[in-house]
């Protein structure tokens, strides 16, 4: 009998060693070290603009506690160090280092992701990997702001209707079009014949059914509202693409047109720095989500009349976040509980309340 056991683990070694899996939990084990599938700027790229960011996206998530300072280095071609911040984005697969001040103009500059950067299995990169590029003499241009027509006078705008649980505040006037009043759900809303008023609102609410002339306004506000929408999405030549592969949660972001080909995420809050005049256009293909507790920061003077958020998707506000800027969607947007915005709501379907603050922006 002693003589089977042991012939039995023998064969069972064997069995596991020819399958190439690891003894414990049947799995093969990953030894495949990670590599840098793509950078921005591109490698050898010239005439870039000066207060841009440096951008690194791997082909499997990394340790996050692996990518810092010291793994992700930019230097001038004397060598000297670029002081700056380094992000990885929630999924691990993009690294962004925001440097600390513009670039400087017309200089040459090398970026370094060294071996030191290791994915979750702990295996290194194989080699450092270096890319260069040079600076023009450009700082990102602030685009000119969406053109919002009448669909600017109103907090939040919607084609097919805008309801509310709990207890909302809103300050602005609100209206669906071409939906009816009966779309107008959750207000408890008073007729007053071409408008109509209701106690969680500050402003009028309208609907393309009332008296004259509010269903020929509420058109054209749509229209405006469609228009705005196609021009946002129409800008061209973005300052920055794919930034942190639709991650920028915890970045700071200079005035500029931002594009991606994906979906948003914010998990940990946003910063925009610039002045009064500055604006943001970002074009997002996808949903834009926001998570619970997340904060969109305006420093330096911002406005949030001057950001756009262009959204082909849906957007959603999670629970206690604090938006900025005009939202432009093209589905529909949901304000989950106690959610709170400063900006606009435009949405071409429908809009969701739950115990909301809604604050049109200053003109």
């Amino acid at each position: 009998m002693k003589k089977f056991y042991i012939g039995f683990s023998a064969i069972l070694l064997l069995a596991v060693f020819l399958s190439g899996c690891a003894p414990i939990g049947g799995q093969i084990p990953d030894t495949n070290a990670p590599t840098v599938s793509s950078v921005v700027p591109a490698d050898a790229a010239t005439d870039v603009i000066i207060n841009g960011y440096i951008a690194a996206t791997f082909d499997e998530a990394v340790d996050p506690a692996t990518v810092t300072t010291t793994t992700f280095t930019l230097t001038n071609s004397a060598l000297t160090p670029v002081s700056g911040t380094v992000i990885l984005n929630t999924a691990g697969t993009a690294a962004t280092l925001i440097p600390g001040g513009d670039l400087a103009v017309n200089t040459s500059y090398i970026a370094t992701i060294t071996t030191g950067v290791m994915d979750l299995a702990g295996n290194a990169l194989a080699s450092d990997y270096v890319w260069t590029f040079s600076t023009g003499t450009n700082r990102s241009e602030s685009p000119a702001p969406v053109g919002l027509g009448t669909a600017g006078n109103f907090v939040i705008l919607s084609k097919a209707g805008i309801s509310t649980t709990g207890t909302t505040a809103i300050d602005g006037d609100i209206g669906v079009s071409p939906a009816a009043q009966t779309y107008l759900t959750g207000f408890s809303e008073t007729l007053v014949g071409t408008y109509a008023t209701a106690s969680m609102v500050t402003g009028k609410l309208y609907a393309a059914d009332m008296d004259a002339p509010t269903p020929g306004n509420m058109t054209t506000a749509i229209s405006a509202m469609e228009t705005a929408f196609v021009d946002a999405a129409g800008r061209s030549i973005p300052d920055f693409t794919e930034l942190g592969a639709g991650d920028i949660s915890g970045m700071t972001l200079v005035p500029g047109l931002y594009k991606w080909g994906t979906g948003v995420l914010i998990t940990d809050g946003v910063t925009l720095a610039g002045n009064s005049t500055d604006v943001w256009i970002f074009q997002i293909a996808e949903n834009l989500t926001v998570s619970n507790g997340s904060i969109v920061t305006l420093i330096g003077g911002a406005l949030p009349k001057n950001v756009f958020w262009q959204v082909s998707g849906k957007v959603t506000l999670g629970t206690t976040s604090d938006f900025k800027g005009i939202i432009l969607c093209q589905t529909n947007i949901a304000m989950q509980t106690n959610a709170t915005i400063e900006g606009r709501m435009l949405a071409q379907t429908a809009v969701t309340l739950d115990a909301n603050t809604v604050t049109e922006p200053a003109p």
